[in-house]
């Protein structure tokens, strides 16, 4: 596998629940870190047993589409893999490189998308995505929609729903919280105008006895912080620097619920909300915004309202804030929809299910009694 997403030390959870699967003998191939809007994450080292993960050298740092492995020719030579995850959207420089290094070495290859908005990409983009479809064999879909929007750019081969990362119902389980005289709001990610945080503030100013604390670091820092001034919500509002993978579990335990308030912009919408489940398996209810994958990943164990929509969100943090009873059937709802859903071990089956049909799609046809036979 070769993917910049497993920097993060709580995604390589995942890794050590493939590798314990029969058969899988796995090498993960990640950069020293990866730069994006938020900022520079180094690669951790958490979970690194029963598999190996390999520093690479990354051309074009923080480049999305036009990052690549320099060594990763001779990597994959000196591994000779039975198959190769990319781990990467298909319209990327670094999946064109895997995948075209992959058919050099009759290598069986998939890539992963979260793609969940139609786009027409130039060339040579296009280009890159028009010949990974054709020779990959296998996709990997982080949302519904995104398997949608595969098809309709022309790629024919097998596509299956696999979230990226679970969590671990280990590491982000409840806690007892002890009591606090405010309805602590949380939210966690890029301070950036498409997560809608401007809702939050605006929602939570109407609620008494209520604070909001941020985790995250972004280009609208400190026009929330501004917004928050305006609002009057001075003292009620904490800037909480971009957490560490592992300190998440702590955030959550501090918050009374968990807020997602992403809004839809033309080239974004959100494709996921990994929040929304690391909440959950902490025993914190949360509510998302009607956008994109949000109201498929909360299912019933959460609240949903429109996007954009201030006063149904005040509304829905006023009943969790004064309903105890919605509060704990929420808890018990999310922590049930994760453990069945969305553990790391469940991903890593899934893919693992994956990975065997990829494997027997490209094993030559076994010669039977009528080899050979013409009809």
């Amino acid at each position: 596998m070769v993917s910049k997403a497993v920097v993060v030390g709580a995604y390589q959870r995942k890794l050590e629940e493939l590798a314990r699967l029969p058969d899988v003998q796995l090498t993960v191939l990640a950069p020293p870190g990866w730069r994006d809007s938020r900022g520079y994450t180094r690669l951790e080292r958490v979970h690194v047993t029963g598999y190996q993960l390999l520093a690479t050298p990354l051309a074009f740092d923080g480049h999305f589409h036009v990052h690549f492995y320099p060594r990763l020719a001779r990597e994959l030579a000196a591994l000779q893999p039975d198959l190769l995850h990319m781990d990467e959207e298909p319209c990327n420089l670094a999946t064109l490189q895997g995948v075209w290094l992959a058919q050099r070495q009759g290598t069986p290859a998939c890539f992963f998308t979260w793609q969940n908005l139609y786009r027409s990409y130039p060339p040579p983009f296009r280009w890159f995505e028009r010949y990974v479809f054709r020779h990959v064999a296998h996709a990997l879909a982080g949302n519904a929609e995104a398997i949608g929007i595969l098809q309709r750019k022309g790629y024919r081969g097998p596509a299956t729903l696999v979230p990226q990362f679970g969590v671990d119902p280990d590491i982000f389980r409840p806690v007892t919280r002890p009591p606090s005289p405010r309805f602590v709001i949380g939210y966690a990610g890029g301070l950036v105008p498409e997560k809608g945080i401007d809702l939050l503030l605006r929602a939570a100013a109407a609620l008494p006895d209520s604070e909001v604390r941020l985790a995250g670091s972004g280009s609208q820092q400190a026009a929330l912080a501004a917004l928050a001034r305006q609002l009057g919500l001075d003292g009620r509002v904490t800037f909480i620097p971009r957490l560490a993978s592992t300190a998440m579990p702590d955030f959550y335990a501090a918050l009374d619920a968990l807020v997602l308030p992403s809004r839809t912009v033309s080239n974004w919408k959100e494709q996921f909300g990994r929040v929304l489940i690391e909440a959950m398996a902490c025993g914190v209810p949360v509510i998302g915004a009607h956008s994109g994958e949000i109201p498929h990943v909360i299912g019933d164990a959460g609240l949903v309202f429109p996007e954009g929509d201030v006063t149904a969100l005040r509304d829905h943090l006023r009943r969790l804030q004064q309903d105890a009873a919605l509060r704990h059937d929420l808890i018990r709802r999310g922590r049930a929809r994760v453990l069945a859903h969305y553990t790391q071990a469940k991903i890593a089956a899934m893919t693992y299910a994956v990975y065997q049909q990829m494997l027997t799609d490209a094993a030559p046809p076994t010669p039977g009694p009528t080899a050979g036979a013409r009809f």
